[in-house]
């Protein structure tokens, strides 16, 4: 049975071109078959002609078996004045052994004219032959009509003109591209419907859509050609792409399934949405953005005292969809502006029984918003907000005290600077002294602290700091002013942030430090309680 939409990830190709992305083979190929798990309809694995990563990609591909996609090699078609039979990049294609094939082609005369300064009537039998090429070699063949609505904008006839040639070369599918990402969604709307007018109402083949996100509607685009016929969506995990991005199908995905009744992926796959997101920004070494709609850590996280209070109550008031629906999870956030609802709902989240008459609750407030005014962000620390109530409540057990420590820094002339750091710490009543270097003052508290703690907690192995914020508070002081100092961490299992305020970064480093790894360990003896509440 046929989806209502074919999705089409090109995150291995055209997210590749994103600024600070590079993925090797080994690694396009996890992300594909992740890809694959989750439901997508075609992986377009990269450009064979261009690169012998992309061909790694291909042999390696060649060797698995995908229950859900096809395999994509993309190019362009044959270049001007020579037969396909004699085109490098066209026999490439054929030679990567994938079931599909994409290839793009000029739809803008001012490319043809201006660009490639070939005659009009060349470009279209460019495009008639090379896909006439591919299909006789048993291929199924997609024709990405690169910048068509610019093309369109400036010269429809033409245009349309290219896609002719497209389908009479025997294309499978049309996939009409916004190159440039400056179109606008009734661009879009016009577009498609003047496509089915030119083909007698409606398309021979399949009609899709490839957008980019300039002007920041690359998801609104795709939606809107959807809406207009296009049945095959393509874009990027996280929109990853060049310039400002490709559309996100980590959006698209949940919209089509649950704004549009178009189930695209079953229900089990769209609740892998945030994983699938997770797991592509950490293969490209990228920090996930928060804020991103469905998947972000953010998409369900409430701050306001009223939300709160609202969302307890009834979660619709202040949430469009379930966040479970895509493997989100609600948050309630702790901060200057929280009341009794937030600390009580994060409380119960937590694992932390409150005073039932409300005390305990007023308190937390009360000390949240004095620290907060000193500089702590226990909204961006919950692993920190943890502990604070724990304290509260009289419920932490430290599973470590620091007797002392000492960091020292050695600048030779002609060398980078070396950083050392030796730690006293107390473990049930047994001191431990160690010593080690790092790559910086904190790098080297971080490597003594997880040398002292292994021998009596080797849970500390799994754990590891990836993320480290240095913020001033407040400037006018000059080298006196406080900083704020935010530190991620993550294990196997989940993510956790922890804070530090304090006039000497180092000391505010430590809280930091010292709190992650409190966390850490609590949860490790608690058999992971509190897993679900942070990540």
């Amino acid at each position: 049975m046929e989806p209502p939409v074919w999705l089409y990830d090109t995150t291995l190709r055209d997210g590749t071109q994103g600024e600070n992305i590079n993925f090797s083979a080994a690694e396009k190929l996890e992300i594909a078959r992740r890809l694959d798990d989750a439901g997508i309809h075609y992986i377009e694995g990269g450009w064979p002609g261009s690169n012998p990563r992309d061909m790694q990609f291909f042999e390696l591909a060649r060797r698995e078996t995908f229950a859900n996609a096809r395999i994509v090699a993309f190019g362009a078609t044959r270049r001007a004045g020579i037969r396909p039979e004699a085109d490098a990049n066209l026999k490439a294609l054929i030679d990567s052994e994938t079931p599909a094939v994409a290839i793009f082609g000029k739809s803008w005369d001012l490319h043809v004219d201006a660009v490639m300064a070939i005659a009009r009537d060349e470009n279209l039998a460019m495009i008639r032959e090379s896909v006439t090429f591919l299909k006789a070699r048993g291929r199924e063949a997609i024709y990405d009509a690169e910048h068509f609505f610019d093309g369109f904008r400036g010269n429809p006839d033409f245009a349309l003109q290219t896609l002719a040639a497209a389908v009479e070369g025997g294309a499978d599918a049309l996939v009409l591209c916004d190159t440039n990402g400056g179109s606008l969604p009734s661009d879009i709307q016009g577009a498609m419907a003047a496509v089915k007018r030119f083909f007698g109402g409606t398309s021979p083949v399949k009609l899709g859509i490839h957008t980019h996100n300039d002007c920041g509607l690359a998801v609104a685009n795709t939606i809107e050609a959807v809406r207009a016929g296009a049945v095959m969506a393509q874009g990027t995990i996280n929109g990853y792409g060049e310039r400002c991005g490709n559309a996100d199908l980590t959006s698209i995905i949940p919209i089509l399934c649950l704004k549009m009744g178009l189930p695209a992926v079953s229900g089990a796959n769209l609740r892998k949405l945030k994983k699938l997101s997770r797991f592509v920004s950490e293969t490209a070494n990228l920090v996930p953005q928060k804020n991103h709609p469905f998947v972000g850590q953010s998409a369900f996280a409430h701050k306001g005292g009223i939300h709160v209070h609202a969302i307890m109550k009834e979660p619709r008031a202040y949430e469009h969809t379930e966040p479970e629906l895509v493997g989100n999870r609600r948050r309630v956030l702790v901060s200057d502006m929280a009341g009794r609802s937030n600390v009580a709902y994060k409380a119960r989240e937590l694992g932390i029984d409150l005073n039932g008459e409300g005390a305990d609750s007023n308190r937390i407030v009360a000390r949240v918003k004095e620290m907060e005014q000193a500089g702590y962000q226990f909204d961006a620390a919950e692993g920190s907000l943890k502990i604070l109530m724990e304290k509260f409540t009289h419920r932490f057990t430290p599973h470590f005290d620091l007797e002392s420590f000492r960091v020292a820094i050695e600048k030779d002339q002609d060398r980078p600077c070396a950083a050392h750091a030796t730690i006293k710490i107390k473990v049930d009543g047994q001191e431990e002294i160690t010593a080690a270097e790092g790559n910086g003052p904190v790098s080297a508290l971080d490597n003594a602290l997880r040398k002292a703690l292994d021998k009596f907690y080797p849970e500390v192995r799994t754990m590891r700091l990836v993320d480290f914020k240095v913020r001033v508070i407040d400037g006018r002081e000059g080298t006196a002013a406080r900083v704020r100092v935010l530190i991620e961490s993550r294990d196997q299992d989940d993510v956790w942030q922890t804070i530090g305020v304090s006039e000497d970064i180092i000391e505010a480093s430590w809280q930091a430090l010292a709190d992650s790894f409190q966390y850490k360990l609590a949860k490790a003896v608690n058999g992971g309680g509190a897993k679900a509440a942070l990540h």
